[in-house]
């Protein structure tokens, strides 16, 4: 989801948002399709660096690397963090709502499973591209920001476990490590089926311990975590806490992007950007004003927005919801004014993390794109087959109940942000000119890449 036009939200409801104090004034040529040009000035924020990111250790990121793709972590030892974040597809799993835990291979190749082990619903949510979350000014994470810095537990952390989320986690990164095995449809599985899916239905904090004593007992793991962490001494130190450690320092280490056309054009080689680019760059910052929610050198205000995405799906559900829906923001906070609103990603790599949007609505960046101009339009011609979801028989009666529930539909029409906008379709071809100028050029080159074996020995997907 990226707000490509001005919003109008409660901003004693939202997040401060980040102060951009290392600007540049540049000036910059736009040259126009007729052959004349035109000179705006435009403040854009300065070129992302390698300050701008948490420190990694190495030996870290390698060890993170194979838990990253190793089905070990998981309840039933057939799915990894690597499944839906996969390096074939951006980071990302290249559906709407993906296949979780049951499921078989990847992508939009993935099969929910067969007899006991299919799957029970579909992920509520998309999974989120991994680019550069290990920057330092990242203050919440997950669609929901249900995750976020805070001391109120005393552990550095608001998050879903509350007091019971342990000390000792670094970064923000590291702390949202910790909760995908703990989920029944992502990685934990269904009660009954393995111990770490018994221990989730318990307290949040008893699945930990199981899978830290299954890592750590893998002697290639053992010595790994003694090597890589300067305070464990003996393998039976090592705790979630270091295996979410790992995690972090490798994702944060593998998905940093700060080398596309856009920071060259903005260190300033103006030959680094298209006609079409420049164009679609001063629409971005001007006319079309996306750069007010995607702002900055991460191209995100942090904030959280209501832009009537069509629902479908099981929704982000709570208790005592009366059917399937998302309410957003508001499931975390309990304030009203926040129904329906969702965290503003980062949008560099953005052409290579489709579907758009918290629910992945949109298949393509032009719809996203039409769909943040006119909302309600977009929202009212919407149609289910625009969405990314693998046929699933046994749960597909349920996948667009929400889309078809007037009084639900009649909600999120009532809470928008964004003011509809014209443009031209030409407009809008330079405005996607200018997203793909966010791409980074070594995004298929990462520095460690997908392992074609883990320790646990399980199949790497």
């Amino acid at each position: 989801m990226f707000n490509l036009c001005k919003t109008r939200y409660r901003k004693h409801h939202q997040p401060k948002q980040q102060k951009f104090t290392h600007k540049l004034s540049l000036f910059i040529i736009v040259h126009l399709t007729f052959g004349i040009s035109q000179s705006y000035a435009l403040d854009l924020p300065k070129p992302l660096s390698l300050n701008d990111f948490i420190t990694v250790d190495e030996r870290q990121a390698k060890l993170g690397q194979l838990l990253f793709y190793d089905k070990i972590l998981s309840g039933n030892q057939n799915i990894s963090c690597g499944t839906c974040h996969h390096h074939d597809l951006g980071g990302s799993d290249g559906l709407s709502l993906g296949i979780g835990e049951g499921g078989n291979g990847i992508g939009t190749q993935r099969t929910p499973g067969i007899g006991t082990d299919k799957i029970k619903k579909r992920i509520p949510r998309n999974a989120q591209a991994l680019w550069n979350l290990g920057a330092k000014e990242f203050k919440f994470l997950f669609h929901d920001g249900r995750l976020s810095k805070s001391n109120l537990y005393e552990n550095g952390y608001n998050s879903p476990a509350e007091e019971w989320l342990p000390k000792g986690l670094t970064n923000l990164l590291a702390a949202q490590a910790m909760f995908p095995v703990t989920s029944q449809f992502e990685m934990a599985g269904n009660p009954k089926e393995n111990q770490i899916a018994g221990a989730t239905h318990d307290r949040i904090d008893h699945v930990w311990p199981i899978i830290s004593k299954r890592v750590r007992n893998i002697p290639e793991y053992g010595e790994m975590f003694v090597s890589a962490f300067d305070h464990i001494e003996n393998t039976a130190d090592v705790t979630m806490v270091e295996i979410a450690e790992a995690l972090s320092a490798f994702i944060n280490l593998e998905w940093r992007s700060y080398d596309a056309p856009f920071d060259e054009f903005i260190a300033g080689n103006n030959n680094a950007l298209t006609s079409a680019q420049k164009r679609g760059l001063d629409l971005f910052y001007n006319k079309a004003d996306c750069a007010s929610c995607h702002a900055g050198q991460l191209f995100t205000d942090h904030a959280f927005h209501a832009l009537a995405l069509p629902p479908f799906g099981p929704g982000r559900t709570r208790r005592f919801d009366p059917s399937a829906r998302d309410v957003g923001r508001m499931a975390e906070t309990d304030l009203l004014e926040d129904a329906y609103r969702f965290r503003t990603p980062s949008i560099r790599n953005v052409t290579l993390t489709g579907p758009y949007g918290h629910n992945g609505a949109y298949d393509t960046l032009e719809s996203i794109v039409r769909h943040h101009l006119s909302p309600l339009k977009s929202l009212q011609q919407w149609e289910p087959k625009q969405a990314h979801l693998p046929d699933v028989p046994w749960v597909s009666q349920i996948d667009f109940l929400v889309h078809d529930d007037k009084r639900e539909m009649a909600r999120i029409k009532s809470s928008v942000d964004i003011k509809p906008m014209t443009l031209a379709d030409n407009e809008i071809d330079d405005l996607l000119a200018f997203l793909t100028a966010l791409e980074g050029k070594r995004a298929d080159e990462l520095p460690l890449g997908r392992p074609y074996e883990v320790p646990s020995k399980l199949p790497v997907d």
